[in-house]
């Protein structure tokens, strides 16, 4: 491909957040409104936690075998075939898929399909950019994931609008509207290395890489932290603190939002003062934010500063990580070290509205949740401090680290 034929990195940048915004806003089309079908299908609340954790699941594991597709054939193959690919779960729940248990779970099952993508778009964005940029670049696509704030204002809203189809076919409409643009505009790095080994292999010796067990384990925490709020905050506050099911959502829209935004930041700040240092901040935030909720306090002022600082810390941290992952992996596995260590977020995100629901309907408190959170993000945050240190001072590849 031609230098003059080569859209600006600014461009594709913009295309490929795009894209993680679109896929992201169906990939949690259901969460918004699972109260509601809690009320009309007589769900219980572990049955309801299941209903929104399985499209994450889903879509966390999809992104080991996506990002070594993309490693392979790239970004401006994958990220059409993963839009229209996420279409048919969205109409199908938008037709027929939300009157039963069984049709929303086989629905979410392939709504997460959408989850996938970000395995597509951090080797895209990876080998466009130098590596004293990978952090802030990486951060603003991750900042995509800011579909899930899409999706929490817009649902509910086009619900009482329109009909329970209406944001499933606005949303089905807007993939394949992305697909064709995607297609058209995105080209992948001329210099890309392509590996040539089988699948099996690659990921064989994906796993063998340090940074991949590292990373995965912190990213689990980080990433896996934002996901479960993003899909049992409007379920909690509904239930801890009596807030109507907007109220509750716009609430979680404004976290999601928050999180969003020091995405990119973490990024940057990993760029200029090492991932390593971020990531143990972020993650010591974390700690004191849910130890704090873990008491229920009065959601104004200190319940809101308590979710408002573990948004910004989650946000920040998962920008760290994939900091240090787009130096560290090596440039022809970082699709496949990607797709790991996005699954392992993915994973850490469907495990805690599961046991939140377990837990409240066993003892009628969220205390229990909130406390497990702080000593695993505390144990991430000892990890960080030593093992990741370590190994970052190893390799000799993050400056200032």
């Amino acid at each position: 491909m031609q230098a003059s034929r080569t859209p600006a990195r600014g461009l594709l940048l913009a295309v490929a957040t795009l894209g993680f915004v679109v896929n992201s806003w169906a990939w949690a089309l259901l969460s918004p409104l699972a109260p509601r079908f809690q009320a009309a299908l007589e769900l219980s609340s572990t049955q309801q936690a299941l209903v929104v954790a399985v499209p994450v699941v889903v879509g966390s594991l999809g992104r080991i075998p996506v990002g070594a597709l993309t490693d392979k054939f790239g970004g401006r193959v994958m990220f059409p075939i993963i839009s229209l690919a996420t279409v048919v779960p969205v109409l199908y729940l938008g037709l027929s898929g939300t009157t039963s248990l069984a049709g929303l779970l086989l629905g979410g099952f392939f709504l997460g399909i959408g989850g996938s993508v970000f395995a597509v778009g951090v080797p895209f964005v990876n080998a466009w950019f130098p590596p004293e940029r990978r952090g802030l670049a990486v951060g603003v696509f991750g900042a995509g994931m800011g579909g899930t704030a899409v999706s929490a204002l817009t649902t509910v809203r086009l619900v009482d609008a329109g009909s329970m189809r209406t944001p499933f076919l606005v949303t089905a409409a807007v993939l394949v509207v992305y697909a064709f643009v995607s297609f058209t505009v995105l080209r992948d790095a001329p210099d890309r290395p392509i590996p040539t080994a089988p699948f099996a292999q690659r990921l064989a010796a994906t796993l063998r890489l340090r940074v991949t067990w590292q990373a995965s384990a912190v990213y689990a925490v980080a990433f896996g932290g934002y996901v479960a709020f993003s899909v049992y905050l409007p379920a909690y506050l509904k239930t801890a603190y009596g807030l109507t099911q907007a109220d509750a959502a716009n609430r979680m829209a404004g976290f999601v939002l928050l999180a969003v935004v020091m995405r990119p930041t973490g990024g940057w700040l990993s760029d200029r003062f090492g991932g390593v240092r971020v990531l143990a901040a972020a993650l010591a935030v974390v700690v004191l934010g849910a130890f704090t909720q873990a008491f229920t306090p009065p959601l104004m002022p200190l319940g809101t500063i308590a979710f408002l600082a573990m948004a910004a810390a989650l946000g920040a941290g998962s920008g760290a990580t994939f900091a240090l992952v787009a130096v560290m992996a090596p440039a022809n596995q970082v699709g496949s070290v990607t797709g790991v260590v996005g699954a392992a977020g993915g994973l850490g995100g469907f495990l805690p509205p599961l046991v939140m629901g377990g837990l409240y309907e066993a003892y009628e408190s969220y205390a229990i949740g909130l406390a497990l959170l702080a000593l695993v993000a505390l144990a991430a945050m000892t990890l960080t401090v030593t093992a990741i240190a370590k190994t970052t001072r190893t390799e000799g590849r993050v400056s200032n680290a």
